[in-house]
């Protein structure tokens, strides 16, 4: 038995090194020249997926793999693919057309919970396992004052969502049971906001995670944008500022991604399109304790980031303007694609989706 062991564990490592070394070599190509690509050796780029609905913009998305993945966003929809995005199942809550489903999480290809963000009850959490066909609401803001804007989980079980402020610290919501139920944690172990300081909905990815405790949320709109970060699934949190510009409502961090618990990444900026944002992109090595700035950051307002499978160094950050590409872990970027995109998600068998406005929906491709 000791031997089958040693010769499954062999076998995931040599995995997990293929998919490496394919990832690695995918990036060599997208950073190359694009002349030097053929029409029968594409450099790597994303393949837009007709989702028919073009009057949809969708923020939120949940890549499962390289076939599965599920969108949400405006109009109360939410759609899903398992055949690579050739096809798409309009899998919407029946009576949800008034809501806006800013992010949706996945455990697999039949198993989702999306979050309708808004004012009062517009604010709505729901869950399927049947890929969809019934829904089931399991939480309803009746606080007036909430407003809830990103929700994350640490594993199939134990999850949590967040709100704006209320009575001066941002409120946390949890669940143990998979978003069947919900209840609201105590605010004690909670900093207390600054002024005028919120979150963004922009992408789902204002509340994020990494491993089986470790959770950061990303804030702007207030003098400083911060992240705050808790180590014990949201009953305690530290706050700490970042250098990406704030002082205005629509300026801060809009987006969060860490590959393990130490290594993440934030971008964001001034989101109003006539509006510069010269520091959209900063780096942390220590868990969120202190960011940096990146010393060539994203060029222009950036809502989605996401790290690229087995690779240490290599991710994404997507906006209305274009994706960008990092392989020294955030230090720099440069852009590769001007396509407008909301939001990105990579799975580990080399799935990368981004998604966005008028219906967007695209897959990395090769």
């Amino acid at each position: 038995m000791g031997n089958t062991r040693r010769t499954r564990h062999r076998g995931r490592t040599g995995r997990r090194l293929a998919a490496g070394v394919a990832c690695a070599a995918a990036l060599a190509a997208l950073t190359a020249v694009p002349a030097q690509a053929t029409p029968q050796h594409r450099a790597p780029h994303w393949e837009l997926k007709d989702s028919g609905t073009p009057e949809v913009r969708f923020r939120g998305l949940s890549a499962v793999s390289r076939t599965t993945a599920w969108v949400s966003g405006t109009q109360g929809s939410v759609l899903r693919t398992t055949d690579a995005g050739a096809t798409w199942q309009n899998v919407s809550v029946p009576g949800a057309g008034e809501l806006q489903f800013r992010d949706i999480e996945a455990f697999d290809a039949r198993r989702a919970v999306v979050l309708a963000i808004g004012e009062g009850e517009a604010s709505r959490v729901y869950r399927t396992d049947d890929g969809g066909a019934t829904w089931t609401e399991s939480f309803r803001n009746t606080d007036a004052r909430a407003f809830y804007d990103c929700l994350t989980f640490f594993d199939r079980k134990h999850g949590l969502a967040m709100s704006d402020p209320v009575d001066g610290k941002f409120r946390i919501l949890s669940t143990s049971d998979g978003g069947r139920s919900w209840k609201v944690l105590p605010n004690d172990g909670m900093p207390a906001a600054l002024e005028g300081e919120a979150g963004f909905a922009a992408s789902g990815q204002c509340l994020v995670s990494s491993g089986p405790k470790d959770v950061w949320l990303a804030t702007g709109g207030a003098a400083r944008a911060r992240v705050l970060h808790s180590s014990n699934r949201g009953l305690t949190w530290t706050a700490t500022d970042t250098p990406i510009p704030a002082g205005d409502p629509a300026k801060g961090v809009f987006a969060l991604a860490f590959r393990d618990r130490t290594h993440g990444l934030a971008v964001g900026g001034d989101y109003r399109p006539d509006q510069a944002s010269p520091q959209a992109g900063a780096v942390t090595r220590d868990g969120g304790r202190t960011w940096q700035p990146s010393a060539t950051p994203p060029p222009a307002y950036r809502s989605g980031v996401a790290w690229l499978p087995y690779s240490r160094t290599a991710a994404l950050a997507v906006g209305p303007t274009g994706t960008d590409l990092t392989t020294d872990g955030g230090r720099t970027w440069r852009t590769v694609d001007t396509g407008s995109y909301d939001t990105v998600d990579c799975t580990p068998d080399l799935g990368c989706w981004a998604a966005g406005e008028k219906g967007r929906v695209a897959r990395l491709e090769s």
